[in-house]
């Protein structure tokens, strides 16, 4: 009787811990809400995703600035860049083939889950094996993510765990002063 009490508590533990992960998802009208830090200023940014003639776009909203940025079919499968571009240019932005914005492409995902790393940027980017330290929450859950450390600098990302949609959760120690963590995903029905 002891050892079904003991293992009922242990399933009990076990299923409240699992539960405390999350995966966010990217659908249409997702909101995803950011903290930046650019250049030693705080700013929150939020960013709706709209999925419309196979591409995705990010409709980008922080003090004052709204701008709608465009990633071609081929970055969300293939990119190799990252977009830093703060939507201060234009008011509709058509990122390169080659350029994904908050995210990396499907293509890079796969090879961080396949070899341990990926190239982005020209920078090798290789999965930080360490229990998560630093990991980002949301509402009280850890989302599952990868961490990853350049080979070339400090920067360190966190990756969401979601093929189609590898959503950058959180970045740091970035050379270029642009640093974001995911605070807040709201899936709006339409």
């Amino acid at each position: 009787m002891k050892n079904i009490i003991l293992v009922f508590l242990f399933l009990s533990f076990y299923e409240t811990g699992t539960a405390q992960t999350y995966i966010p998802t990217l659908k249409n009208n997702t909101e995803l809400h950011y903290v930046c830090k650019l250049h030693g200023q705080t700013r929150t940014l939020q960013l709706t995703a709209e999925t419309a003639d196979h591409k995705l776009t990010f409709k980008l909203e922080t003090r004052g600035v709204k701008s709608s940025i465009v990633m071609l079919p081929e970055a969300v499968k293939n990119g190799n860049a990252l977009s830093f571009n703060q939507g201060e240019y234009a008011p509709v932005l058509n990122l390169k083939p080659t350029e994904t914005f908050f995210m990396i492409s499907q293509s890079a995902y796969q090879d961080l889950v396949k070899n341990n790393s990926f190239v982005y940027n020209n920078t090798t980017y290789v999965l930080d094996k360490n229990e998560d330290k630093d990991s980002v929450s949301i509402d009280g859950k850890f989302v599952d993510a990868l961490h990853v450390i350049a080979q070339i600098d400090e920067t360190e990302m966190w990756i969401v765990k979601n093929p189609e949609f590898p959503l950058i959760c959180k970045i740091i120690k970035n050379p270029l002063g642009i640093n974001f963590t995911l605070v807040k995903v709201v899936d709006t029905i339409n």
